[in-house]
Order: C-alpha cells, then structure tokens, then sequence
C-alpha cells in the first residue's frame, strides 16, 4: 500500500493540475452561457439555434433564387460554406471583448486570461458544432443532401477552422486592449472579408492567376477541405494543410505574446 501511495504521489502534481484547469474551463464555459443567455427562456439552446436559423435561412434563399453551384446541391454548397463561416465569425468576434468582461475574475489565483478566452472559444466551438450535426442530419433524412463522402476532411477542415479562429481572436483581443478602435473595426472587416475568405467559391472555379492569391488566406485552405470532404470527388479541392498549419501555430503564438504583453496593462487599468 505505500509502494502504491508513493508511486502516485510523484504522478499527482500533474494530474492535480490538470483536473484544477479542467474544472476552471469548465466553470468559465458555465459563467458565459449564463452571463450571455440567462436561465430563463430558451437561455443557451439559443447558441445552437442562431446559427441553425441562420444557416436554414440561407439555404431556403439560395434555392428559392435557384442559385448555380457549378452542378453541385445548392443546400450542401451553403451548408459547407456558411456552417465553417458562422464558425469563424462567432469565435474571431466574441473573444475580442473577452477580456474587459472578465477583469474581474482575474482576482482569483487559479484564473488566468488565456483560460476566460478558451472558455468563450469553447463555447462558440460546441454551439456550432451542435447546430451543424443537427442541420446535416435534418437535411439528410429530409434527403435534400446526401452523406458527407469524407468524415475525415470534414474533421480536419473544421478543427482547422476552429484553430484558426482562435488564433485570430488572440490578436483581435490583444490588440483590442490596447487599441480600442479595434472592437469597432472587427464586425466591418469580417464583412470585407467575405469576397476573399473561401465562402462563395472553390479555388477551381477561378483562373489560374487568381488560385495562387486565393491560396495565401488561411480560411480559404479550410473550406477546401470541409467541401472535399462533403463533395467527393465531384470537386478538385486545392488545400494545403502544412500551410493552414503553420498560419494556426503563428496566429495563436503571436496571439499568445499579445495576451502577455496586455496583462500589465489590463492590470493596472
């Protein structure tokens, strides 16, 4: 028995330290649906069903107008397109102002500013991944679309797409701190950034010149592959994922620098 105790005593700091951060996410999640949804009502089921609404919306739209895909279903283009969207849109926006909501928990020992942003992260990654599973499988029973040809590449477009958007909502809210235009700027230039972002087209739709500019923005790698993923081969997807790797790493690292270089400044505010 104290051979026992002894050997998982060494191993305890660790997974003390894990399970202490894992119960400080997971009271910031908890924290952020009730601050933002309340308990009354439908309360956070609205995370879920805004992005569903959405999405359906749109999709209703395109097919009333009889929108061209270049032959593909008109639903899965706008569900693989607006579904990754809503993702990058809802992370990159809500963690911009993450931080001044937060000050106040910073009191506490075991809280720390990375952990409110990944908590508000998290949030937005499991409201969308909801809404997106529960629009798929509507739309496949209903048989307005057929089953995803590739789960693997859904996967990886997605999480890509998830990583990304942290990353990018690092910097926006570092900046944010120290710029205060920047909260404002944020909601004009995602709009500017819908031409570009991968949304609207696939990079075998365009000429040749236009793909290698195409293929230098971040998004546009991750929708190629959650629609090669939903397509098939009835597509020629043009992804990279070292690329689309790299720009996460050096998003979130420089993200990271940023959320360290405003904590003194957050601090004495």
């Amino acid at each position: 028995m104290k051979a026992v105790l002894s050997k998982s005593d060494k191993r305890s700091p660790f997974w003390i330290g894990l399970r202490a951060q894992l119960r400080v996410l997971g009271a910031l999640v908890m924290r952020e649906m009730i601050t933002r949804y309340g308990r009354e009502n439908i309360g956070f089921l609205w995370l879920i069903l805004e992005p569903m609404i959405l999405t359906c919306g749109v999709m209703l739209l395109w097919t009333l107008m009889r929108h061209e895909a270049h032959g593909l279903t008109v639903i899965a283009f706008v569900l693989s397109g607006y579904m990754p969207l809503t993702l990058w849109r809802h992370i990159s926006s809500h963690m911009v102002s993450c931080l001044k909501h937060n000050i106040p928990l910073m009191y506490h020992r075991q809280i720390k500013l990375a952990d409110a942003l990944i908590a508000r992260a998290l949030l937005e990654i499991g409201g969308t991944t909801f809404a997106l599973l529960v629009v798929y499988t509507g739309a496949v029973l209903a048989g307005f679309i057929e089953p995803f040809a590739d789960l693997g590449l859904i996967l990886a477009g997605w999480l890509f797409m998830a990583w990304f958007s942290f990353g990018a909502g690092l910097i926006l809210a570092g900046l944010a701190e120290i710029f205060e235009v920047v909260e404002k700027l944020v909601p004009p230039l995602q709009y500017l950034m819908l031409p570009v972002s991968g949304m609207f087209f696939m990079v075998a739709w365009l000429p040749h010149d236009v793909q290698k500019l195409a293929l230098y923005v971040p998004t546009v790698h991750c929708f190629e592959m959650f629609r090669a993923g939903t397509f098939g081969d009835a597509v020629k997807p043009f992804y990279d994922v070292s690329y689309i790797f790299t720009s996460c790493l050096l998003t979130t690292a420089v993200g990271l620098y940023l959320i360290e270089h405003v904590k003194s400044h957050i601090k004495f505010e």
